[in-house]
């Protein structure tokens, strides 16, 4: 969500429950702005807000010339301080799904611990302790939402004959017919199920836009709700794998984007409540 937007578009998310106070929406308007300047991003987005038990964590998302590669993800206690979190590793990623477990508790500095029994030969035995701070849970957890349910309508973004992702100018939203079809939203991450398809099916797309996964190629199938809310002139998607992760797009207009306000744990249970 576009902070230059924050202030109207954060009503079009509101069904969802969650929100921000007035305080709180106050101190982001002015220190991303600051924020923007300092790190000379092209545009910043509010991502969203992790809940934890002692404090939240509220993150932002510096975007730079190429809109999909040049990402910063930065996160703050206050809304006024704001700190990098750390690039993401594969060895970051395994430690972490080890180790973290449970909510979050608010403090970057708060280490998780497993320990392991590792047996070597046939009667040796090795303990292995491993251990993560809960800023590298955090950089994992913002990487691991963005990458699977970051959601953005068909066409407003395009991309260049030189492979630079841009915002499309020219998008001027999708029809009130074509806003409540799935097919029209796209997965904003690297795309993974648009290279398993055939020559014939690609035929049919037009590369500038169409070079994202649609959301109609996820699985399980009905890991997404769509629905017409505030009087029926805003559609909204809710991803059920990510609670808290909602996405609008307001049809004949620009206006879109997405907010994940939720306790950054992933419903793994959904194949079985579908």
């Amino acid at each position: 969500m576009d902070f230059n937007t924050l202030y109207y578009s954060w009503e079009l998310v509101a069904g969802s429950g969650q929100t921000l106070s007035l305080e709180q929406r106050v101190a982001l308007q002015t220190s991303l702005v600051i924020l923007q300047k300092n790190y000379k991003f092209s545009r910043v987005l509010f991502w969203g807000k992790i809940l934890g038990i002692k404090e939240d964590y509220f993150i932002a998302q510096g975007r730079g010339e190429d809109e999909m590669q040049d990402k910063k993800n930065l996160y703050s206690l206050n809304c006024i301080d704001w700190f990098l979190l750390p690039t993401t590793t594969d060895s970051m990623i395994q430690e972490v799904s080890t180790a973290a477990k449970g909510r979050f508790i608010g403090d970057p500095s708060h280490m998780y611990e497993h320990v392991e029994l590792r047996r070597q030969g046939e009667s040796d035995e090795e303990t292995v302790v491993i251990k993560v701070r809960e800023e590298s849970r955090l950089a994992v957890t913002v990487q691991q939402i963005d990458e699977e349910v970051s959601v953005v309508p068909r066409g407003a973004f395009i991309k260049s004959s030189h492979g630079l992702v841009k915002i499309n100018r020219s998008f001027g939203g999708l029809s009130d017919s074509e806003a409540m079809k799935l097919d029209n939203y796209l997965h904003f991450s690297e795309p993974k199920n648009l290279k398993k398809r055939s020559i014939l099916e690609k035929g049919d797309l037009n590369p500038a836009i169409d070079f994202l996964d649609v959301l109609t190629d996820d699985i399980p199938k009905g890991s997404w709700s769509l629905q017409r809310e505030c009087a029926g002139r805003v559609c909204v998607l809710r991803s059920l794998f990510w609670l808290g992760l909602t996405s609008y797009h307001v049809p004949m207009t620009p206006q879109h984007g997405y907010i994940y306000i939720g306790d950054g744990t992933k419903n793994l249970d959904l194949p079985f409540m579908l």
